[in-house]
């Protein structure tokens, strides 16, 4: 065959493609077509459920819409399941009640009984209709998606448990025989085990006699769970801040998508759980071994549309080894982000709750300290607002030493300012600055004064002040529960709600916002009156009273409890400089000063070293000096 007649034939065989492609339905039409279809088969046969154990439902309880009929297809392996009536079963244990559907099998929906929305509605997690859970995998040639399939229903005989009992719900979808009728040696069976007082869902998936049905080339059938995000809480963007796609990677610990943009990430490494993460509640999907991989996706909702916060999904891949009896174990957990429940599952989903993961003298501080403290007066039945006074409190007994020694390292710097002043007057000019600093640095030495000792204390207590920055905000005991004014202390306290929208601070005035504002303001005023160095610079005076301002239009749509914190820290903190003033004379402070100038002074190797630098330092640019006047 010469090459004219090879190009002849690809070019007819891209021409029948082409017509074949140009003439095919529609998928709009594929599906109608595939209903109408459906319903004709419908009419003709319905499916029957063997005899079981358990309670076999032959019809529909809680009927919710009949659905659309399947095509009459013998070659379809479940083709007896593609009609039927929607029915909803519930479950009820201590702490939710959780629905079931037929179609799809799946849980259709949780409801938490210990908690409402902001609006005091019922708070249900998720939603059938805003929600999905399905197998997806290909046999005789056929896309399989177990969310168009129903499944047969068997129900316990007990629908409510309550402490250590627990119950079962079965969902089997059975392939068909030739003869167009169940085969039950051949099935996909979802097993639910509801738990008396666990907010967590067994899931096992059982495929029986499947293995010359699903294609030989699946090494792993898909599980596609999508859920949207209703709004729970009343300030909609701290919210949306806190809600994201968390996932652990089985050797490693959580970690998230960006909260603040949409983001797909294809995740090829073995995984132990997959989250969706809310500010106060989470659903998490559990591996009793691993996921194989997962495509993890959230989308955010702009405008916010009828509550809704943001899409999340997951392609999850499920390793299929087709074997005759294949068993996949998983876990859901739907419920609040709490510390002592989350730690309890061992599987690091405690870190759902952002604590200060990143740095460990946060978690250090909220884990050990502060959760515990908290925990321990909660269970006094001590109102959440006395609670708060009295972990400040403690805190700032705790570090008591530390801002007594910064205060002291104050005082020293202060009384002897005007002999730094001195010094600044002997050496005015420019190019005597080193000559300056080292004589200020010699008297410091010679003193016992350190610039750095009022510091050093302080950095201890900004680990404190940022795990409580992240420890109240995330509390879900906090949640809700009223204190003054303050009906929510999770969230902000409005005492008047603006018409209007201010750039960086919002619609609304929080007192407890307003009064650490001007907490912090005196009390900047009282530290700058005292540092004797602030009066020689004005811009860091000019950013110490900015600062305070700042926090107001960043704090006012957060956590009442947080700014309330601040706020009587920062009273608490006024009280201990007025004791510690009673404490700390300046007059004594400076003849100790006086006292420490007689002794000689030792020198450290270190200094020694830095000595010896300075002069060779001056050496060199007396040398430059001298070398340009040459020229």
């Amino acid at each position: 065959m010469d090459k004219k007649s090879i190009i002849g034939l690809i070019l007819i065989f891209l021409v029948m493609m082409g017509y074949a492609y140009w003439t095919s339905p529609s998928l709009e039409e594929r599906q109608a077509a595939q209903e109408e279809a459906a319903r004709k088969a419908a009419e003709q046969s319905a499916a029957t459920l063997p005899a079981e154990t358990t309670e076999a439902v032959s019809g529909p309880t809680t009927p919710v819409g009949t659905e659309a009929a399947a095509p009459s297809d013998p070659d379809h392996p479940f083709s007896l399941a593609m009609s039927g009536e929607t029915a909803d079963y519930t479950i009820e244990n201590d702490v939710f009640k959780v629905s079931f559907r037929n179609l799809g099998g799946r849980i259709a929906g949780v409801e938490l009984k210990d908690y409402k929305t902001y609006t005091h509605e019922t708070l249900t997690l998720f939603e059938a209709e805003q929600s999905d859970f399905y197998l997806s995998f290909f046999a005789n040639n056929r896309h399989i998606r177990t969310d168009r399939l129903y499944f047969q229903c068997l129900l316990p005989a007990k629908r409510q448990v309550s402490g250590s009992d627990s119950t079962q719900v079965r969902m089997r979808l059975y392939a068909q025989t030739p003869e167009q009728t169940p085969d039950t040696a051949r099935y996909m069976e979802w097993v639910y085990t509801v738990y008396g007082n666990a907010y967590n869902i067994g899931l096992r998936l059982n495929i029986i006699g499947m293995q010359n049905l699903i294609a030989a080339n699946s090494a792993f059938i898909d599980l596609v769970w999508q859920q949207r995000l209703h709004q729970f809480e009343k300030a909609l963007n701290m919210e949306q801040m806190n809600t994201a796609l968390f996932y652990k990677p089985l050797n490693d610990h959580a970690e998230q998508l960006k909260q603040n943009r949409d983001q797909t990430k294809d995740l090829t490494i073995p995984l132990r759980w997959i989250a969706f993460k809310q500010q106060f509640f989470s659903v998490c999907l559990t591996a009793d071994t691993e996921f194989s991989s997962a495509r993890v996706q959230q989308k955010a909702f702009r405008d916010n549309p009828e509550g809704y916060l943001k899409d999340m999904q997951a392609e999850i891949g499920l390793g299929y080894n087709h074997d005759p009896a294949e068993h996949i174990d998983l876990s859901l957990f739907a419920g609040p982000n709490k510390y002592k429940i989350l730690r309890e599952y061992g599987t690091d989903m405690e870190r759902l709750i952002p604590l200060g993961w990143g740095f460990f003298l946060l978690q250090w501080v909220n884990r050990f300290a502060v959760i515990p403290v908290f925990d321990f007066l909660e269970s006094k039945g001590l109102n959440y607002g006395l609670i708060i006074l009295i972990l400040t409190i403690l805190l700032k007994i705790v570090l008591s030493p530390v801002t007594y020694k910064s205060y002291l390292s104050s005082a020293k710097m202060r009384v002897i300012q005007p002999e730094v002043e001195i010094i600044n007057k002997r050496y005015p000019k420019q190019e005597q600055a080193m000559d300056k600093q080292r004589a200020v640095m010699a008297l410091y030495k010679k003193a016992g004064v350190s610039p750095m000792a009022g510091c050093i204390p302080m950095l201890f207590q900004f680990p404190i002040l940022i795990a409580m920055f992240r420890f109240f905000p995330a509390s879900i005991e906090l949640r809700q529960q009223p204190f003054l004014w303050a009906d929510d202390l999770s969230s902000y306290d409005s005492v008047l709600n603006l018409p209007f929208n201010i750039p960086f601070y919002g619609d609304h005035v929080s007192l407890f916002a307003l009064l650490m504002a001007v907490t912090n303001l005196l009390y900047t005023r009282m530290t700058m009156k005292q540092n004797a160095s602030s009066n020689s610079m004005p811009g860091m005076k000019f950013m110490m009273y900015a600062m305070p301002i700042m926090f107001l239009g960043l704090l006012n749509s957060y956590s009442s409890a947080l700014n309330y914190y601040y706020c009587i820290s920062t009273l608490f903190t006024f009280l201990q400089m007025w004791m510690i003033r009673r404490f700390i004379d300046d007059k004594k402070v400076l003849a100790q000063l006086q006292e420490n100038k007689k002794k000689p002074v030792k020198k450290s190797k270190f200094q020694a070293r830095l000595e010896q630098m300075a002069k060779q330092q001056q050496e060199l640019m007396r040398q430059q000096q001298q070398q340009q006047k040459r020229r």
